[in-house]
């Protein structure tokens, strides 16, 4: 069995992935609650803030094994006008969405496995070219940070054999999308997207590294 972890693996999307990869996979799910995690088959949930990057040291010795997969899932959204953002809304959305993907892989680095494969989850808004929505610039911008990343990370780490490739999400039913944006509603539910986002990361060796998989009818 292979050894995968995901971040902000409580709800929504991620706590969907858990449950569909724990299936045949030894999943490490970390989130700051992991109410929802305990009793899981196949499951070691780790309460951990991933922006607290000043104890990563103490996640990765909890860690203690190899990891064949990972998939960056946290995220945080805050929908506000571009004139009444402050800085504390770009530190947070950026901190999560950006800054752990970056610092947590720089961390997991020594327990990768050859053949790893890591899948950033970012969205529909990072992408360049497409639909842009009012309230969005610092989430947007985080998320099309998080592409780049994974094109740069795929380049740095292809010599220890480490793929590295983002999902652009549109829409999803998610508690996020909710906070977000109350009044709007969706048909797609994370049950949906998550088989597909599992066989990107397991079944893709060989076929891209560097990517962008848009995985999205609409947007927000």
């Amino acid at each position: 069995m292979k050894t995968i972890l995901i971040t902000g693996a409580s709800k929504g999307i991620g706590f969907q992935l858990v449950k569909t990869l724990a299936k045949q996979n030894n999943i490490i799910a970390i989130s700051r609650d992991v109410t929802t995690l305990k009793g899981l088959n196949n499951v070691i949930p780790m309460q951990f803030d991933i922006t607290d990057f000043e104890h990563y040291a103490h996640l990765i010795a909890q860690i203690n094994s190899p990891v064949d997969h990972v998939i960056h899932n946290a995220g945080l959204l805050i929908n506000k006008k571009f004139e009444t953002t402050k800085l504390k809304d770009l530190e947070q959305q950026f901190a999560t969405n950006y800054y752990a993907p970056y610092l947590l892989t720089q961390s997991l680095l020594p327990l990768l496995l050859p053949q790893s494969h890591i899948l950033m989850i970012s969205s529909m808004g990072g992408v360049q070219g497409s639909s842009k929505f009012s309230g969005l610039s610092a989430y947007s911008g985080s998320k099309a940070g998080l592409i780049n990343l994974a094109e740069c990370l795929a380049e740095e780490l292809k010599g220890r054999q480490i793929r590295v490739n983002a999902i652009a999400l549109g829409a999803v039913q998610t508690e996020m999308l909710s906070q977000a944006f109350p009044d709007y509603k969706t048909e797609i539910k994370p049950e949906t997207i998550c088989d597909f986002i599992a066989n990107i990361l397991l079944n893709t060796e060989g076929v891209m590294n560097g990517k962008t998989i848009q995985l999205a009818v609409s947007t927000p």
